[in-house]
């Protein structure tokens, strides 16, 4: 597939560092002379120097015949702008651009989606994906909250399935026992273990497995099993009630709007201008004006009895540091925003509980729109070193290589696991004797994402179909 990034910052260094390792025909384009450099002497692409909504740019990098493009610049305007040229000057078959800013998001009727608007009848930008990284991160923190314990959630099929991460820890019932035990101690609830990472190495499971203290587990359940099995592999975390947040940028906002309804949420901000228009924008939340380094401040706020800490300011010096003392204080857990993508596996597992890349968070709600065959979902794990996909079986036995067989029967690649199917609303944990059929939704893991063509292709529908 070619593929046109504008933009060379994080996120389009890190989607151009994943896309170009799957075999893709990657252009990026920036202003910035020498972030183009640095990545093209690591990685294996065509880069453009100039601004991205130029149309002389756009058709030096190759708009004319791209199969896709990807605006993530740091300017929404840009992004706007460039997605408008590329639609009405070279009809580029796929645009999708991030929008951060809120002014623009509440205006839905900005943007259109060209798939759903016959030709140039309705106004606004016409952008097929629409990407709002602040939302996206406020979604992923908004369900490790309503997870205790959890590392990681995503959700599968309209929220019918859950595929979740989680520390094993010794007091958990399974923790020291095969996984074939889980069965016989909870008969009542399905699920299926996708992987286990031990020491950052994988471990494809079977029945014989033995759960350690310490592993990181990716288990698929129906989400109204879902912290059932989590209280298998570790002690029950009580319900969180208090939730601290350190920044009230985008995200912290977002966050707080999200939260406040359910818990009893505290917003410390730093500027006092900001400080007002957040109060007077937030309902519930108790906004505080201060600096989160500072112990007294915490203590005053009663850190103590907080059960969750978010610092999630742009700075992520100031995150680490304040994350670091409010752990210390007796905030019971930590999660820290991140922009670095060298700091995360450094940090995260101390006395920091859960280290999120707003970049890996970004990449993996981009990846539904780059997969080949009828993908409708697909996320990021373990900041892009797995992969979980969400694939729809279409044809029959003579065109599809899945459709009619037995699940023992489809050839995999190694390191892929297929989790459940979702056939009719009902999630079906994956069984050697289950048969798919079409329209069945495959929930997949891979521990290694340069299977995902081989994955893709078992998904191709051959052409007796038509």
């Amino acid at each position: 597939m070619k593929i046109i990034i504008l933009g060379a910052g994080q996120v389009g260094g890190s989607l151009a560092d994943t896309l170009t390792n799957e075999a893709n025909d990657i252009t990026v384009v920036d202003s910035d002379s020498t972030r183009l450099r640095e990545l093209q002497d690591r990685l294996d692409i065509r880069t453009v120097l100039g601004r991205a909504s130029y149309p002389t740019v756009l058709r030096q990098a190759g708009c004319e015949d791209a199969d896709m493009l990807i605006a993530v610049t740091n300017s929404d305007e840009t992004n706007m702008v460039a997605c408008q040229v590329a639609h009405m000057l070279f009809n580029t078959p796929k645009i999708i651009s991030r929008v951060r800013a809120n002014a623009y998001l509440s205006r839905k009727e900005l943007f259109h989606k060209r798939d759903e608007d016959a030709g140039n009848s309705k106004g606004g930008f016409p952008i097929d994906v629409l990407i709002s990284p602040e939302q996206v991160v406020t979604d992923h923190i908004t369900r490790l909250i309503e997870y205790p314990g959890a590392l990681q959630v995503v959700e599968f099929a309209n929220s019918l399935a859950r595929l979740v991460g989680i520390r094993a820890v010794q007091g958990g019932p399974l923790v020291g026992h095969e996984l074939a035990f889980l069965r016989s101690h909870m008969p009542k609830i399905d699920t299926r273990v996708a992987a286990i990472f031990r020491k950052n190495r994988p471990i494809m499971p079977e029945g014989t497995t033995v759960i350690e203290d310490g592993d990181e587990v990716f288990f698929i359940a129906a989400t109204d099993h879902i912290r059932a099995v989590m209280s298998e592999l570790q002690p029950m975390e009580k319900p969180y009630k208090r939730i601290f947040i350190c920044g009230g940028g985008n995200i912290g906002q977002r966050l707080a709007r999200t939260l406040e309804g359910r818990y009893q949420v505290k917003l410390l901000e730093r500027d006092p201008e900001r400080c007002v228009l957040l109060s007077e924008n937030l309902r519930k939340t108790i906004v505080l004006e201060g600096n989160a380094a500072n112990k007294d401040i915490l203590l005053e706020e009663n850190i103590e009895s907080t059960d969750v800490f978010c610092a999630v300011t742009n700075d992520d010096e100031a995150n680490i540091m304040a994350s670091l003392l409010a752990k210390r204080l007796g905030a019971r857990k930590v999660l820290t925003l991140i922009n670095n993508p060298d700091y995360v596996d450094l940090i995260q597992g101390g006395e920091i509980d859960v280290a999120i890349s707003p970049q890996q968070t970004t990449i993996g709600s981009l990846l539904t729109y780059v997969r080949r065959g009828d993908v409708v979902n697909a996320y990021s794990l373990r900041r892009g070193a797995a992969e979980a996909i969400e694939a729809i079986a279409h044809g029959d036995s003579r065109s599809s290589k899945v459709v009619g067989k037995r699940l023992d029967e489809i050839k995999l690649p190694s390191g892929t696991t297929i989790g459940a199917i979702v056939r009719n609303n009902e999630v079906l944990i994956a069984h050697d004797h289950l048969r798919v059929q079409s329209d069945d939704h495959l929930i997949l893991f891979l521990v290694d994402k340069s299977k995902i063509r081989e994955v893709e292709r078992l998904f191709a529908v051959g052409l007796t179909f038509f």
